[in-house]
């Protein structure tokens, strides 16, 4: 399979990934770049180091538009000028979320509710909670299952005359589960609601289209399939008919018409720089750029086609080895509902991601029992997931041993 693999050459690509370590987490962390990591030391020494403050002026305060097109052209198909690098995924949630209920609400105010599913990542729980308790709104819950997502269906019984806005991750933090984005974001639209996407999963693991989709606004992250880095920026999409309307809530000066005019007043900048607002980070920004270029080569459909045989391969070991020994898997068997990663389900699971740590082989675990697999098609190969899964029956093998007292 890795003979075959028409990606397989970018692994030698990656810092580590041609070593024995088994690196099951490419959703939660990327693998750095060989290249980025010397670019960021030759950042360090030249360009900080060498050109000090003159490199705002010679290039660094274009970076987070210019990234922004990068990932809006190369990763969720958006035209330019609607897709920015900014601050954290917390805040660019808060922001865009907050810009979007304020609209809503001064449009009409019975629209007094945001609607979230109960199984969405916990900061976009916590956010819309917090946006609900500043502005007296409610919160309308979709309750879920943890092995899925939410389902058109559902969706469709939550709207209303009184939604404001809509908050779902494309692909659910915990199972994989690939939810049907352009039909979620017509039933949003059909109940007079904005929709806000969560990204974080899907950026760089499945096609994502979000003007053709209709999106209104979308945030992801850069550090799990971009390898941007711990902590690297996330990035903001906001539809261009939205970003003369919108009122992002954080108001910074680089947010403004004229950042360098120090005005008494905030005006701000009429295109998508408005909903950034303070400097952006720019050693965060450099290690992306070496993966968007990997990405921009490759292109998304031969690394979505890449993710889906990784994890079909990975659950077909798992029904092979795993299943016999009590592993249910917890994420969409079929490959058109599923992201780029696999949840396979235990109760042994904390204590057996504990040993597999100990031994080199770096899955997650995602209560309640879950061993989550990341699969980062550019760095990993099937021989990879073949060495893991193998660990892993064998060190679930010797937990359970242990429990029946047979050691």
């Amino acid at each position: 399979m890795d003979r075959a693999d028409g990606l397989a050459h970018y692994r030698k690509r990656f810092v580590g990934a041609e070593s024995e370590l088994v690196y099951f987490d490419g959703n939660s962390l990327g693998r750095p770049p060989v290249s980025a990591v010397e670019r960021v030391e030759r950042f360090l020494r030249e360009d900080w180091g060498g050109r000090l403050i003159r490199g705002w002026d010679e290039s660094w305060l274009a970076m987070s538009g210019e990234i922004g097109d990068r990932i809006g052209r190369a990763l969720i198909e958006a035209k330019a000028g609607q897709t920015i690098i900014g601050d954290s995924t917390t805040v660019l949630l808060y922001k865009l979320a907050r810009a979007a209920v304020d609209a809503q609400l001064a449009r009409d105010p019975a629209r007094h509710e945001i609607v979230i599913d109960t199984d969405n990542f916990p900061t976009d729980r916590y956010i819309v909670d917090g946006i609900a308790r500043e502005k007296g709104m409610r919160l309308r819950w979709i309750d879920v299952d943890t092995s899925s997502g939410v389902t058109p269906q559902q969706l469709a019984e939550a709207a209303g005359p009184e939604t404001a806005l809509v908050v779902v991750s494309h692909v659910a933090y915990r199972s994989a589960y690939l939810t049907d984005a352009p039909e979620l974001t017509r039933i949003a639209h059909d109940a007079g609601a904005l929709i806000l996407w969560d990204l974080c999963h899907s950026a760089g693991s499945v096609e994502v289209k979000a003007d053709a989709w209709g999106f209104d606004l979308a945030v992801g992250c850069t550090y799990k399939y971009l390898n941007g880095g711990p902590g690297s920026p996330a990035f903001a999409y906001v539809r261009e008919d939205l970003q003369g309307v919108l009122t992002q809530p954080i108001q910074g000066w680089w947010g403004t018409k004229d950042m360098f005019a120090m005005g008494p007043s905030y005006e701000p900048v009429p295109d998508i720089r408005r909903f950034v607002s303070g400097t952006a980070p720019i050693v965060g920004m450099l290690a992306m750029e070496e993966t968007l270029a990997m990405i921009e080569e490759a292109g998304m459909p031969a690394l979505r086609a890449k993710s889906v045989a990784l994890t079909s391969f990975a659950i077909s070991l798992a029904e092979e080895w795993l299943a016999p020994l009590g592993v249910t898997l917890a994420s969409p068997a079929d490959a058109e509902e599923r992201g780029g990663h696999v949840t396979l389900h235990h109760d042994s699971m904390r204590e057996v991601t504990a040993r597999l740590w100990q031994r080199d082989v770096i899955p997650d675990y995602r209560d309640p029992g879950g061993l989550r697999i990341g699969l980062s098609p550019l760095s990993t190969s099937f021989e990879e997931v073949h060495r893991g899964l193998a660990a892993t029956r064998e060190v679930l093998r010797e937990v359970l041993t242990e429990r029946a007292g047979l050691a």
